[in-house]
């Protein structure tokens, strides 16, 4: 078998994927200069790629699974395929019949910790009385509301996607004494952390009852733009959304009015929406409306996952996949073609 990795490995990386694979296989990358080590181009790739069984890698140049004919198994070094998706990878998979499976849950309970983060930066003013304190501002009235900070205790939180993150969240989340309230496709499935579990057709009436809303869930046509005018003007004024997951799952413009009308006490992100050329006119890597500058928001730029043992994770489970393919073993974590993740 051939694999070939997709990104510029170091010798300790391609020494500890050579130890777990079994003996004979061939294993390539990509030499040269590089701009980002994680990545690589058509042309470095392609001689490789025409002929290899299997692929592992952070990124894929447009192309390369086209002329990668003999190509058996993608092994995705992230936890979610929603890029593959929008690249046609996913359905060049089902077409040609080739497998992927992806890192997910490699960076769960960093993710999860930063959830956490989000919800006593946004409660606690943090960002706001941080700043206060660098001019040594003192507020006055005491306990005003502007200045008061909000409560986890004994609050109720949502969680919108209750799987590897979402779980680890919730658990997060009793150990600040929260009422955990949680949706999942599947709602049979419960979580020893979730007081309550329901379906995405139950998802107004749990807005409704939330102090916090952390969506969870992966990026899928099913999933975009989930959250909108309809959903923000079903949940409490009072109350705090965080994304943790994809920014294509808030509509931007109604969370701008929500925001900035009182509708919506306060916003987290992870992750902005990204507008793509060819899917929409402008292009934009940031939010349109400047939703980052506002006084009641807090963002990490895509920064969660960048956390100490994120990175052997993602490249121990990786190999996994790929030793998993190689001899035969059911895939662990498996992408559902038709599903999206």
């Amino acid at each position: 078998m051939k694999l070939l990795c997709l990104w510029h490995a170091t010798e300790a990386e391609l020494n500890l994927i050579k130890e777990k694979m079994p003996r004979g296989t061939e294993i390539v990358c990509p030499e040269g200069e590089y701009f980002s080590r994680f990545e690589s181009t058509y042309a470095n790739l392609k001689r490789h790629a025409v002929d290899a069984d299997a692929f592992i890698g952070f990124a894929l140049p447009e192309g390369i699974p086209e002329i990668a004919e003999k190509l058996e198994f993608l092994s995705w070094l992230h936890t979610g395929v929603d890029d593959l998706r929008r690249m046609g990878v996913l359905a060049l998979a089902k077409q040609r019949g080739f497998k992927i499976a992806n890192a997910r849950g490699a960076n769960a309970i960093a993710v999860a910790e930063q959830a956490m983060m989000f919800l006593l930066a946004l409660a606690k003013k943090t960002v706001f009385k941080n700043e206060a304190s660098r001019n040594k501002r003192r507020f006055f009235p005491l306990f005003a509301d502007e200045y008061r900070s909000a409560m986890l205790h004994g609050r109720t939180i949502g969680i919108i996607g209750v799987g590897e993150i979402g779980s680890h969240i919730a658990k997060c989340a009793k150990a600040f004494d929260m009422h955990v309230l949680g949706i999942r496709r599947n709602k049979e499935r419960q979580d020893e952390n979730v007081d309550s579990m329901h379906g995405m057709d139950e998802l107004h009436s749990v807005l409704a009852k939330c102090d916090y809303v952390v969506l969870a869930i992966p990026s899928t046509r099913e999933t975009s733009q989930v959250i909108g005018k309809a959903e923000l003007a079903a949940m409490k004024s009072t109350a705090f959304l965080v994304n943790i997951a994809r920014g294509a799952l808030v509509q931007e413009k109604p969370l701008h009015e929500a925001l900035t009308s009182g509708r919506l006490r306060g916003y987290g992100a992870d992750v902005w929406p990204m507008y793509d050329f060819g899917r929409t006119y402008p292009i934009s890597w940031v939010p349109r409306l400047e939703i980052q500058t506002l006084p009641n928001v807090t963002g990490s730029i895509d920064q969660a996952h960048n956390a100490d043992d994120v990175f052997e994770r993602y490249l121990d489970w990786g190999i996994q996949n790929v030793v998993e393919f190689a001899t035969g073993k059911p895939l662990t974590r498996e992408v559902n073609l038709d599903l999206g993740y």
